[in-house]
């Protein structure tokens, strides 16, 4: 009969033990699954950072040359705790609410010529030294401004919506907000504020990250230059320094694409930004962008 059927009492008169060490075994058992879970989060989390397009076979492969026994399905949890989907077509693991609905990409083949034309939002995971958390930040896509940002240890929708609203409160509507698929963009509380204020709503095509891949630079440059080099423990910690961060990011962080201004600067002043997404599908999703946004985010080989 397995140990769980059996009352601790009786477990410690058989082994002639104190509860306190029946405890303290589970305890030291429960420890080691949580830590080997981290673990793998984080080193997920990395290799995601550094090559977006692997999907959870490539996942599964990476884990195992670093010797850890991992089997795809769990990858695939794991990777959907952190709200991964590798960019190559395929399954993608951001999906919507089967009763939510989903609308059209509309950015193919538009020019982004000035502020608040179009925002994006997306969402990331942050570890901490016990758990994580997640990060949902808006951006402008012509002048890479981070406009609002939040943190939850859950992926609904309410801190989405706090995000959205916030950025409209303190910068007014842009004419289009593009999104993922993912539940929380999908969702009635998220489309019903930018419906009201009148904003034309644009959602990824399946399989097609590119599509956002503001966001996903952003994200990219959040953590290798301030999470990973902080290694934040709590909360708070994270609260604070992220707060000092997106300040630098916006104020004082100049960037190659935008001719080495700020995107305050450019914000401000409507001058020295932009991007245009090409209007076809090719095998190497083309985008007129400079090579610092394009970074790392190339095709997956097949």
């Amino acid at each position: 009969m397995p140990d769980e059927a059996i009352a601790v009492s009786t477990q410690c008169k058989l082994l002639a033990i104190t509860r306190s060490v029946i405890y303290a075994h589970k305890k030291r058992q429960q420890d080691a699954v949580d830590e080997d879970e981290g673990l793998l989060l984080r080193l997920l989390d990395e290799e995601y950072t550094r090559h977006p397009f692997y999907g959870t076979r490539r996942m599964t492969q990476y884990l195992r040359g670093l010797g850890h026994v991992v089997n795809r399905k769990r990858v695939q949890r794991l990777m959907r705790t952190l709200g991964l989907a590798g960019m190559a077509p395929g399954p993608n693991t951001s999906q919507p609410h089967p009763q939510h609905k989903v609308y059209p990409y509309l950015l193919r083949g538009v020019e982004i010529t000035a502020p608040n034309q179009v925002w994006s939002t997306d969402i990331t995971y942050i570890r901490l030294l016990h758990g994580f958390v997640y990060l949902v930040a808006i951006i402008d896509w012509y002048s890479r401004k981070v406009l609002a940002w939040r943190l939850s240890n859950t992926m609904d929708a309410g801190f989405c919506v706090d995000c959205l609203e916030e950025a409209i409160k303190n910068y007014g509507s842009p004419k289009l907000f593009n999104t993922d698929q993912g539940s929380q963009f999908t969702s009635d509380s998220f489309t019903k504020v930018l419906i009201e204020q009148g904003i034309a709503i644009s959602m990824d095509g399946r399989g097609r990250a590119l599509d956002n891949i503001f966001v996903e630079r952003l994200w990219r440059t959040v953590k290798y230059e301030d999470v990973y080099l902080k290694g934040y423990e709590t909360l708070p910690t994270l609260l604070l320094g992220l707060t000092d961060y997106f300040l630098f990011y916006n104020g004082e962080r100049r960037h190659q694409s935008l001719g080495y201004a700020t995107p305050d600067g450019v914000y401000l002043t409507a001058t020295g930004g932009g991007a245009k997404i090409v209007d076809k599908f090719s095998s190497a999703r083309e985008i007129t962008l400079p090579a610092e946004e394009l970074g790392q985010r190339q095709p997956a080989a097949a």
